[in-house]
């Protein structure tokens, strides 16, 4: 009995002394730790993706989506010149359509999991300014790595957060979504654009 709680002294008194150290707030993460907490959760997700379904999966994947990535300046950098023309209302109901978009896209992006391997490799400066973080994603059938690339930069608040993601590192997917979402909002106006992303997103769900 002595021996258990002289165990138990010890223990306590390191605890006090030495407390555990809590993951690092998003805001204080740098680029490359934003990239890996972000792969955590996402294949925390895809490991339950079959009982979960896509609706569980689009919850699930909603908290770290909306942290990780700047949707606010992504879905005005999509909208292109058309943004500056919107009513305040109409650019708050664009985000909101373009987030639900986004994590809606996840969701069935990917469904389950069968042992793909997100890794980190390392980050550098960004021509465009920022940092690109690059990973690869290693498919489960010994298929070639995909090199997926994410350019990050600070908010308004210090925080590292994903602006785009690059394709095989030269792919931008904002690139590419520009090209659509512009062409839309300009001929049909940003209420339209809305609503199709909004469409877009129930369908995937």
């Amino acid at each position: 009995m002595k021996a258990v709680r002289f165990c138990l002294c010890v223990t306590l008194f390191f605890l006090c002394a030495f407390p555990l150290q809590a993951a690092e707030p998003p805001e204080r993460q740098g680029p490359e730790g934003v990239v890996r907490a972000f792969y955590t959760q996402l294949v925390t997700t895809m490991k339950q993706g079959e009982a979960l379904g896509i609706e569980g999966r689009y919850k699930k994947l909603d908290p770290p989506v909306r942290t990780a990535f700047n949707l606010p300046l992504m879905a005005h950098a999509a909208v292109g010149p058309s943004w500056s023309a919107a009513t305040t209302q109409e650019q708050e109901d664009l985000i909101a359509a373009f987030t639900d978009y986004s994590i809606a896209s996840y969701a069935a992006r990917f469904p389950d999991y069968h042992g793909e391997q997100f890794t980190v490799t390392g980050q550098k400066p960004s021509t465009a300014g920022g940092v690109i973080v690059e990973t690869t994603l290693a498919p489960p059938d010994n298929a070639p790595p995909v090199a997926l690339n994410y350019l990050l930069r600070t908010d308004k608040k210090g925080a590292w957060r994903i602006v785009d993601v690059f394709l095989n590192g030269a792919i931008s997917e904002m690139a590419t979504r520009r090209a659509e979402f512009s062409s839309i909002a300009r001929r049909d106006g940003m209420p339209a654009l809305t609503h199709s992303l909004s469409i877009k997103a129930k369908q995937g769900l």
